[in-house]
């Protein structure tokens, strides 16, 4: 699956960071409900451009947590989720970014949340648009499975940025909103690294492995998250490397996870806390592809 978007700031209250971009604001009337188009065709494409800067997850305002427990709608938003989204400043900007996201990845194309805020006597007013559909159901009720909490974490994770820039990338997994079709894989085929974790659980986290062969090409994109920011010193040459936010930088995935090379690339399983235990795995694993 295809993916990209604009620059994303701090979005969760935890020290994560991850990229990924969902569309650019769009001046729309005030607040459209989600919609449904009675008769559209659900995207199977899973090539995104990502943006979401790296500090969109580690907002004191708007969180993935403070989403899960109420319906991915205008109306269905908490009082507090609602008002972090309307603030006119900077919290706002990245509540927004991150709402932006959140849709994106879990609703379909024919689905969609817009809002209205008002930026120092003008209202704004912005629509999002869903892409992959992971839990387009969400808009009836809470995202209380942690196996879809899961997979919304992986996606937010992989479509973060350091920088904000938006690099179209392809995502895939075992699961069919995450399929990809042989020109894709034509398209894409740098493994970059692969994304996991639950930004919805009360301790969130995020964690990120690097196909080191990938590594030289991430950089050049500037793609930072599998494999951590790279820090030089001016002055001494030396290098430091740096987690994207609150995204864990686990290793080499070639040490971390199972790959499935004959069904897209993907690596089917990670280590889901290697500092922990050498043999717990998820399977709720987005595995990054970025073109050569």
């Amino acid at each position: 699956m295809f993916l990209c978007c604009p620059r994303t700031v701090a979005l969760l209250a935890i020290p994560l960071v991850t990229t990924a971009c969902i569309g650019a604001e769009i001046d729309e009337e005030a607040e459209e409900p989600i919609g449904e188009a009675e008769d559209a065709v659900v995207s199977t494409n899973s090539i995104l451009p990502n943006a979401l800067y790296k500090n969109a997850l580690n907002s004191i305002a708007l969180t993935p947590a403070a989403l899960g427990p109420n319906p991915l709608t205008w109306a269905g938003l908490s009082q507090s989720a609602r008002a972090a989204v309307q603030n006119p400043g900077s919290t706002g900007e990245l509540s927004r970014e991150l709402l932006r996201y959140t849709v994106s990845c879990a609703l379909r194309p024919d689905q969609s949340l817009s809002v209205t805020w008002n930026d120092g006597g003008t209202v704004r007013s912005a629509t999002y648009q869903g892409d992959l559909g992971i839990a387009d159901w969400w808009v009836y009720g809470p995202l209380a499975d942690p196996f879809y909490q899961r997979w919304i974490s992986a996606c937010l994770a992989s479509r973060t940025n350091w920088y904000g820039v938006s690099v179209m990338i392809s995502l895939r997994s075992n699961q069919p909103f995450m399929s990809s079709g042989t020109t894709e894989r034509d398209s894409y085929t740098v493994r970059e690294g692969a994304f996991w974790g639950n930004l919805f659980s009360s301790t969130p986290y995020l964690r990120a492995c690097y196909a080191p062969a990938g590594v030289p090409r991430a950089r050049a994109l500037k793609r930072d998250c599998a494999a951590g920011h790279l820090n030089v010193d001016p002055g001494s040459g030396a290098s430091t490397t740096q987690p994207c936010g609150p995204i864990a930088i686990a290793g080499s995935c070639d040490t971390l996870c199972n790959v499935v090379s004959n069904n897209g690339g993907f690596y089917s399983q990670c280590l889901d806390n290697p500092a922990i235990s050498s043999t717990a795995r998820t399977d709720q694993v987005v595995t990054s592809f970025l073109p050569p």
